[in-house]
């Protein structure tokens, strides 16, 4: 993971979150010139992200401490994994490791559940995207999870391609203009470097996009009959987008009608975080 400008900023308003007032406990239990080193250990199976991040957190709060990583992201994790070891001021390790600790738990759990709906899908060809369902301020660490989990990104922020929701088509319709006048308007406007995308919620609207040269169509909570119609339909016109509740128990059945994407907001707004610990290491 590149530590850019805008992730240290994430970093220093996590850590002054947990460390601004001050760590009462530590300051009195640890002598500061204490030294030693602790390891990040995982306590399940799962997939690994933000291990770098993770290491950052702790040399950010006190450029004296010395982390590395000990698996890269996207590796596999069985439970009691080594992740990453910290040197250095144990006190300053004690006061950065929760700040550290939140990071990795949050973005491993979101590569884990990716991975699982990954998985659930192979071999049958349709690929597992995110949604914009981020946490405010960390879409981009949270996009970035979903690609350790093996899944694709879809729009980072509403400039990054034209999506035609349904409140876009209702609010067209106020004007009496229809979903065919909606992709004919978006394809003229856009630059060639943008496709466009349109959702729909039945076979007739899917056609009227269709017949407009929608590069993208999001068949929006359709039932299974409908999406296998839909790829009947399409005959390889559009990129097919199934989105709308989709869940493990439902995902594989999804993929074997045929579209070409499955879109998953629980990705990244209901993965539960990968338990993971900081150890110190008591050294003999």
């Amino acid at each position: 993971m590149l530590i850019t400008s805008h992730i240290r900023d994430l970093i220093d308003t996590a850590l002054y979150e947990d460390t601004g007032s001050g760590d009462p406990t530590t300051d009195i239990l640890v002598e500061p010139s204490l030294t030693g080193r602790a390891a990040l250990v995982t306590r399940q199976d799962g997939a690994l992200a933000g291990i770098d991040l993770a290491a950052a957190v702790f040399t950010r709060f006190d450029p004296s401490l010395r982390a590395r990583a000990l698996m890269p992201d996207g590796s596999a994790l069985e439970a009691g994994d080594r992740l990453a070891e910290v040197r250095g001021r144990i006190s300053s390790i004690l006061k950065a490791e929760r700040t550290a600790v939140n990071f990795l738990q949050r973005l491993s759990g979101v590569a884990t559940e990716t991975k699982r709906y990954v998985d659930a899908v192979a071999g049958l060809g349709a690929q597992i995207v995110d949604t914009r369902k981020t946490t405010p301020g960390l879409r981009a660490l949270e996009k970035y999870a979903v690609t350790m989990g093996g899944g694709r990104n879809h729009r980072r922020n509403l400039a990054d391609g034209i999506l035609i929701k349904d409140n876009h088509v209702q609010a067209l319709a106020l004007q009496g203009k229809s979903i065919g006048h909606a992709v004919t308007r978006a394809l003229a406007a856009a630059p060639h470097t943008i496709k466009v995308e349109i959702e729909v919620d039945t076979l007739a609207q899917l056609e009227e996009a269709l017949d407009a040269g929608a590069d993208l169509v999001l068949l929006d909570n359709m039932s299974l009959d409908q999406m296998a119609a839909a790829v009947r339909v399409n005959a390889g016109r559009a990129t097919l987008e199934a989105s709308g509740g989709i869940t493990l128990k439902t995902v594989r059945d999804i993929a074997k009608t045929g579209v070409d994407i499955i879109s998953v907001g629980a990705l990244t707004h209901s993965a539960p975080a990968l338990n993971v610990s900081l150890d110190m290491v008591i050294e003999g």
